[in-house]
């Protein structure tokens, strides 16, 4: 039967293949869902929303809509979807739901007041939201991701793939720098170029950081969200593919089946494994120099 693979999984290989090897491989994965991902999901929602509305619509009528309510009634049917794929278990306390669904008020409140910074209604329009993509990469693998949001630059007829980031307190330039997390875009602009024959190079790519926390007593303005474009070019687009096409051929068989005799590395930086669900269970680690 084909594999599916996804992005999660190669930023995991990518960062630790053994991880990868003890989750997927001996399926051995414990990790549970969280307040962060319940929050990650509804927040995706909302604003994927409040976009359609504005592009499809008027911006007046999609700044009328009840962005609070909507928060509040997708992170409570996110809660109760992790609380059954986890047997019955809440996923999260009701002080971490409602210390998260403050802190989305106060992005969703900023989102509105500075949206035209982040998206314009005038010479712009909506491609699509959740666009799925779905790539053959031998006879026995299949990727799968969903891009979140393209816009279309009208005059120039420029594309931008958007991708939203819920984080604590933003992207520091550590985070920038992890291609395990911004070779996302990359990997999605080349897909998505290749399943709808365009050029390349009319694709730019763009993440959008939701801070959930300001920091205090702070000397300059601090922005709820934060923007950040991965070099995205040629050597970026060359250098994921064969990261990609690297994890597929050392990981899977031809025939889609998991490479169980493959030799998987640890991490090599030791800081990963500290919060390795693996840790101490079925992986000693990797020791600290």
């Amino acid at each position: 039967m084909k594999k599916t693979v996804s992005f999660s999984q190669l930023s995991m290989y990518s960062e630790c293949q053994y991880k990868w090897y003890l989750n997927y491989v001996k399926d051995l994965s414990t990790d549970t869902i969280n307040s962060h991902l319940i929050f990650g999901s509804a927040m995706h929602h909302v604003l994927q929303a409040y976009l359609k509305v504005m592009y499809e619509a008027t911006a007046k009528q999609a700044d009328e809509l009840d962005l609070n309510g909507m928060l509040h009634t997708c992170m409570v049917d996110e809660f109760l979807k992790a609380k059954s794929q986890m047997g019955g278990v809440d996923p999260a306390t009701k002080e971490e739901m409602l210390e998260f669904y403050k802190d989305g008020i106060e992005i969703l409140a900023f989102f509105k007041k500075h949206r035209g910074d982040y998206f314009n209604r005038k010479g712009y329009s909506l491609v699509g939201v959740e666009i799925p993509l779905s790539k053959e990469l031998n006879a026995g693998v299949q990727f799968r991701g969903y891009i979140d949001i393209v816009i279309k630059d009208d005059i120039s007829g420029r594309l931008k793939i958007i991708d939203f980031k819920t984080s604590t307190n933003g992207w520091k330039e550590y985070a920038k720098k992890d291609t395990a997390k911004t070779s996302q875009l990359v990997l999605y602009k080349k897909f998505y170029a290749d399943l709808f024959g365009i050029a390349i190079d009319k694709i730019d790519v763009e993440f959008l950081i939701l801070k959930r926390k300001l920091y205090e007593n702070c000397d300059f303005p601090q922005k709820r969200v934060q923007r950040f474009s991965p070099a995205s070019g040629k050597v970026s687009v060359n250098q994921t593919t064969a990261l990609l096409n690297e994890f597929v051929n050392h990981a899977f068989l031809p025939s889609g089946g998991y490479n169980e005799t493959a030799t998987y590395v640890k991490a090599v930086n030791p800081k990963k494994c500290d919060w390795c669900e693996h840790l101490g269970k079925n992986c000693p680690g990797v020791k600290k120099s």
